[in-house]
């Protein structure tokens, strides 16, 4: 099924995507869809040169190991905090997140969303859903979204921008979709679906930042 159509950008930024583990071919054919050039990040020298980075779904734990194994922790910190564009989906959301309800022993996060969320909150594989998301800002109505073992924000600080929460059924209220300036995150995976508004939201965010 194809997607409702998305403005590319006149300047492609170049996006990386954290190639560790996870949902990585998925988000770099969206973004390329979507108007960015896409390279996978797997080394500090990787990441000095892209101008945004997407942290996508996988497992939040192996990634926090990886990251140190390929020493990447602290180039991603130091960037982070200089301002870099970020997108976390599903475990990305919570490599973001500065809290963590029912993290594993010894897991950190980068901690530059001022949010806390709870691991593995809508439940195991087996409670894996589908569902209509209406997004704050992305046009074309709802954004069909897939959650596998996703997190859900239980609490956002004040400079946090709420974009999406569950629209109904017993999770109705939940929130899974935030913005804190120029970082954006899901509980979902939007990569897993042929809608490219969200992506092209974010490379539109890229671009934005990088006329200022």
């Amino acid at each position: 099924m194809t997607g409702p159509a998305v403005t590319i950008p006149s300047n492609r930024p170049h996006v990386g995507v954290l190639a560790l583990q996870g949902d990585v071919r998925e988000h770099l054919a969206a973004l390329g869809d979507a108007g960015a050039d896409a390279v996978p990040v797997r080394r500090a020298d990787e990441l000095a040169t892209v101008d945004a980075l997407v942290i996508p779904g996988g497992e939040s734990t192996t990634m926090d190991k990886l990251a140190r194994a390929f020493g990447l922790w602290e180039p991603l910190r130091a960037r982070l905090a200089a301002g870099m564009p970020a997108f976390g989906s599903c475990a990305g959301m919570i490599m973001l997140a500065a809290r963590v309800v029912d993290a594993a022993p010894g897991q950190e996060t980068l901690g530059v969303l001022d949010i806390t969320v709870r691991r593995n909150a809508f439940g195991r594989q087996v409670d894996s859903f589908e569902a209509d998301i209406p997004l704050t800002g992305l046009d074309g109505g709802p954004l069909r979204a897939v959650f596998i073992r996703a997190p859900w924000v239980e609490e956002t600080g004040p400079d946090v921008e709420v974009l999406g929460r569950v629209p109904s059924g017993r999770h109705a209220g939940r929130i899974v979709a935030v913005r804190q300036g120029a970082v954006l995150a899901t509980a979902f995976h939007p990569e897993l679906t042929a809608d490219r508004r969200l992506h092209a939201f974010f490379v539109a965010m890229v671009a934005a930042q990088a006329r200022v």
